[in-house]
């Protein structure tokens, strides 16, 4: 007789924040869980995925965009959310919001034309920047300074822009924050390949308010998954091996 098996693949997408928590409870030992301590854990889940941005692993949050050029403008900006500010026009999504950092950019020409054309851009540091003469010549952009604030992220571009034409923008690849956890019924912004690190994380965060004699332990559990989590999210390449013959002196 056949195995029956479940025939889904969504596990995740179920796995709630209150489920979460229980998990990584249950892993310390912590049966009875008061309310406090929920909102405890949910605080350290938020400040895990801050420290997860700190380290650069959310990969899953990068995309791309194309940011509207106006002539005489260098600064564009990009809000923590609606409430702190309107950010850039951009296509052909407009009003994206938590942009954590711009890893890439290119002046696109002909931008929804088989002729599209890029040229990078040069991102460059403060230092670079504050040593242009002048810094509201207009020309094409060839380089581009990002500023990260409290409340938003602001790509600054050299030269000015000297034409709003709709043939010409910016395109940018950038990096989004994860989303705040907010209620217990909800999934957290993470893939399916981080759901075993999240749990791990989050058990070594209460361990230090709950269990400090597991602290070590806990951590030692976390950075394992953390590890596995970051090869298995890695870009593979084709690996090709050769077998190399060897012959001992005969």
């Amino acid at each position: 007789m056949a195995n029956t098996t479940s025939g889904t693949t969504t596990f995740e997408s179920g796995f709630l924040i209150d489920d979460v928590i229980q998990e990584a409870y249950d892993r310390v030992g912590v049966k009875a869980v008061s309310g406090y301590q929920l909102k405890s854990a949910r605080r350290s889940l938020n400040i895990m995925f801050q420290e997860w941005a700190n380290r650069g692993l959310h990969y899953w949050e990068i995309d791309k965009t194309n940011v509207d050029l106006i002539e005489g403008q260098a600064e564009y900006k990009f809000f923590r959310s609606s409430d702190d500010g309107t950010s850039a026009v951009t296509t052909p999504t407009n009003g994206i919001y938590g942009v954590d950092d711009i890893l890439e950019a290119a002046l696109r020409d002909n931008r929804t034309q088989t002729t599209q054309s890029d040229s990078a851009l040069t991102k460059i540091n403060r230092s670079t920047y504050s040593g242009l003469s002048n810094k509201l010549s207009k020309g094409s952009p060839s380089q581009y300074y990002v500023q990260r604030f409290t409340d938003h992220t602001m790509i600054t571009v050299y030269p000015t822009p000297d034409t709003t034409a709709a043939t010409k923008d910016l395109a940018i690849y950038f990096v989004k924050r994860i989303q705040d956890v907010g209620g217990y019924s909800n999934t957290a912004d993470v893939p399916y390949r981080f759901v075993p690190c999240m749990t791990a994380g989050l058990s070594y965060y209460l361990s230090q308010k709950e269990k400090p004699e597991m602290v070590q332990q806990m951590k030692m559990l976390y950075e394992d998954e953390l590890q596995r989590a970051l090869t298995e999210d890695g870009s593979s390449s084709s690996t090709f091996i050769t077998p190399q013959a060897y012959y001992p002196n005969v």
